[in-house]
């Protein structure tokens, strides 16, 4: 068969992201903070875009109560490239025209008069202090490491070799390298690694640079001097009874009574086995939740929370030099283009705050019953089931429950946090979100003799007496999830 280089033409469909649709979809799934920061971004890349004062954002919603030519629907107006954003969240949205009368517009949009955005009377002084003078940054394991080693080193091959050491810490300060790998990276011998990690086990904090969990407590107890203690001794050879909690087996073992058993045990308990934790950097989060939903009497008000959102304007200086009919071609032609971005980007706000309160309120359409009742009667609901509600795509309600927090009469949850796969029940057709189930799972163990934790198989029995059908395997999971051992972890001796 003959082979021949042709050249053909094939029609086809595709979507192109321009870059105002992916500024739209960026937008869609930022969080409260992160949209913040975004127009705070914005405005220092665009000259045209200022925050308004109270009294402007007042006037500017008076004035966007009537019609705008912005949201001119016309079909002579439309952009076809622009029908991109109404296909990403399944709304028909309507387009920015490509040429449009813009001293007409911001004479009718901008009327107010300015308001100054000077110091006034808070204004700095040059020479205050600045903001970071008075925060200090939190020092890491590896600085802190560091510069206790520069002390320590002998040598400069030993102090490349602690600080390869160092620098193969865990954030639980444990090693996560063999005194050969150490060794190989640092270019030296095995036994060199292993009398400088000797030494930098040495350094504060007490257990660093362990490689296993018993090492670690060998260190902190040889700190304090406890290294041939009974304490020490379970620690090395009997961590597995302990950790079972068998007191009446170390008793047995070790031939000693209850009393220095329990003792020992005391000042384990005393020890920490992540001994990095005090120079951990991530910090608490603390959650700013994207929308509040109040009671007020039997409905449940939806809001979106826009505390701290900037209210954007454009700036009056850009609007008279855009309205001068002398002003340079050039001049026009990038004010033109950073207005029609200024307004891509405030419309894109408008639709993301649109878009969160219309998938908050389908769901919890779907999920009443939690609101009033609590965790116990959240149902099973997938994306496609609030996707079908709104006419969006499943990826829409992905980018929009994403990171984002809602404040509820029930507590503050994640909007992901209600997308649950189904349990079945022993009996009926209905089913129950598996975090309901949890939360079950949670209730039994709280509730149960800490002398007589429950096995899996008996948290089992109970679920299926109250019509919830679930494998032990599964229960087993759930409970790691929720943070609680087995029922020999859990037992209390005393």
């Amino acid at each position: 068969m003959a082979m021949e280089i042709r050249l053909s033409q094939k029609q086809s469909q595709v979507m192109i992201m321009t870059p105002q649709l992916q500024q739209a979809i960026k937008l869609l799934q930022l969080n409260q903070m992160e949209l913040q920061e975004e127009i705070y971004q914005e405005m220092l890349q665009n000259p045209v875009l200022e925050m308004a004062a109270p009294s402007d954002s007042a006037e500017a919603a008076g004035e966007n109560s009537t019609a705008d030519p912005l949201y001119d629907q016309t079909p002579e107006n439309q952009n076809p490239q622009e029908d991109q954003f109404a296909e990403v969240t399944g709304e028909k949205e309507e387009k920015i025209r490509e040429e449009f009368d813009w001293e007409n517009y911001l004479g009718e949009y901008s009327s107010s008069p300015s308001t100054s955005l000077g110091m006034g009377s808070h204004e700095t002084p040059e020479d205050s202090p600045s903001f970071e003078s008075f925060t200090a940054s939190r020092t890491s394991l590896s600085d802190h490491l560091i510069w206790q080693w520069r002390f320590v080193a002998e040598t400069q091959a030993d102090y490349q070799r602690g600080e390869t050491i160092i620098g193969n810490l865990n954030d639980d300060g444990y090693l996560m390298a063999t005194t050969e790998e150490i060794a190989q990276m640092a270019k030296s011998k095995v036994k060199e690694a292993e009398k400088t990690l000797a030494k930098v086990q040495e350094l504060d904090p007490a257990g660093v640079a362990a490689r296993d969990l018993t090492e670690c407590l060998l260190l902190q107890l040889d700190r304090l001097g406890l290294q041939n203690s009974l304490a020490a001794t379970i620690c090395q050879h009997h961590l597995k009874l302990l950790e079972k909690k068998d007191f009446a087996g170390l008793c047995k073992i070790l031939q000693c009574g209850k009393e220095p058993v329990m003792e020992a045990v005391e000042t384990l308990k005393s020890l920490d086995p992540k001994p990095a934790r005090a120079y951990a950097l991530t910090d608490p989060i603390y959650v700013i939740p994207d929308v509040y939903i109040a009671k007020v009497g039997n409905e449940y008000i939806i809001s979106l929370n826009e505390d701290g959102l900037p209210k954007l304007k454009v700036n009056k200086s850009y609007k008279k030099m855009l309205s001068d009919k002398n002003a340079p071609e050039e001049t026009r032609r990038y004010l033109n283009e950073k207005l029609k971005g200024a307004v891509f980007l405030i419309r894109s706000i408008h639709q993301r705050q649109r878009t969160i309160y219309r998938v908050t309120e389908s769901i919890f359409k779907f999920q009443r019953d939690f609101l009033d009742f609590g965790v116990d009667h959240l149902k099973p609901m997938v994306l496609k089931d609030v996707a079908e509600d709104l006419g969006f795509h499943e990826s829409t309600i992905s980018r929009v429950t994403a990171n984002k927090y809602v404040d509820t009469p029930r507590g503050v949850f994640e909007l992901k946090f209600f997308f649950d796969s189904p349990v079945s029940r022993v009996s009926g057709d209905a089913s129950l979100s598996s975090e309901s189930v949890k939360n079950r799972i949670r209730q039994i163990i709280g509730a149960e003799d800490p002398k007589k934790p429950l096995s899996d198989q008996r948290i089992v029995e109970i679920l299926k007496s109250s019509n919830i059908s679930i494998a032990r395997r599964t229960v087993a999971k759930y409970r790691e999830i929720l943070g609680y051992g087995s029922s020999n972890e859990r037992r209390q001796m005393y």
